[in-house]
């Protein structure tokens, strides 16, 4: 009997040269958009530690021989009587509470139009999501007409209660209760006699922390970084944000070119104060998407 032997097939170097190409391009181009995003950090951080006349002077990207970045962090903040440390207790109490009250109404809405059926849920799921579209500079003069008929125009609550409502929230609490919190989790609860506020406020919100991280995160870098409405709402310096304090101070620049340096440190405070709480939370988003959940 004769036995014929197959030769074994030879493997394609293609395809995993072109898997190794393609890995490479996507590695270029996100150390690309890694530079190009934190360039504009490293500008700021080190502007800040020159002197008003080093800031024009000296290459861009680099300290110069005398940084002053003590000094420019005492002037920042006695300038105009301290007004700086206002402005930056403001954006956080503006972005802070707008923030926690967006994640809990995001949170308890997207979990509603999720786990309960009622007459017109898509239809209330697809307004609330075409607001994600709607751009805020239309919504900004109605929201000032409507918020002056109550008196509420030139207070903190101006800012406050429209920083309360994120349709983007919404929407990702919805789509990560539909992934993260089973239905026969809640069955049993009910079966248990759990009532339906108990099994929010207790189950449902520790399986969707990381979707509720990210809604807070997302709504306090959105407030603290607007402009728009803070100048539309308020006319009184001790009630600006930092967007809207510097915004001031640099339109001074021409009359006193010591407000560059002013306006250049308060950045780099701001910018420094977001990237201490992404980092402070960034543990939250590194939790398993379905911690708790039953596995079948």
């Amino acid at each position: 009997m004769v036995t014929t032997q197959v030769p074994a097939p030879r493997r394609r170097r293609g395809g995993r040269e072109g898997t190794v190409s393609g890995a490479t391009a996507v590695n270029v181009v996100l150390v690309v958009a890694t530079i190009y995003f934190l360039l504009p950090l490293v500008w700021v951080l080190v502007a800040a530690t020159k002197s008003p006349g080093d800031l024009f002077s000296s290459f861009g990207l680099w300290f110069s021989d005398s940084p002053q970045a003590w000094e420019n962090l005492v002037t920042l903040f006695t300038q105009d009587g301290g007004i700086f440390t206002r402005w930056v207790l403001n954006s956080i109490l503006y972005s802070g509470a707008g923030a926690l009250v967006a994640m809990v109404l995001s949170a308890a809405c997207g979990y509603a139009i999720a786990k309960y059926s009622f007459w017109g849920r898509e239809a209330l799921f697809s307004t609330i999501l075409g607001g994600v579209l709607v751009p805020a500079t239309v919504i900004a003069l109605p929201l000032y007409f409507l918020l002056n008929t109550v008196g509420l125009t030139g207070t903190y609550w101006a800012v406050l209660l429209p920083s309360m409502v994120s349709p983007f929230g919404v929407y990702l609490a919805r789509i990560h209760a539909n992934a993260s919190v089973p239905d026969e989790i809640i069955e049993a609860a009910r079966i248990d006699g759990a009532g339906d506020l108990r099994i929010f406020a207790t189950m449902a919100v520790r399986m969707m922390s990381p979707a509720l991280v990210t809604i807070f995160l997302f709504q306090f870098v959105t407030i603290w970084n607007n402009y728009l409405l803070p100048l539309v709402m308020l006319n009184d310096t001790k009630t600006f944000p930092v967007t809207l304090g510097l915004t001031l101070w640099n339109s001074q620049t021409q009359r006193d070119p010591m407000f560059y340096q002013l306006v250049v440190t308060g950045s780099a405070v701001s910018a420094v104060l977001l990237v201490v709480l992404m980092v402070a939370m960034q543990r939250f988003w590194r939790a398993d998407l379905t911690a708790g959940a039953t596995k079948g």
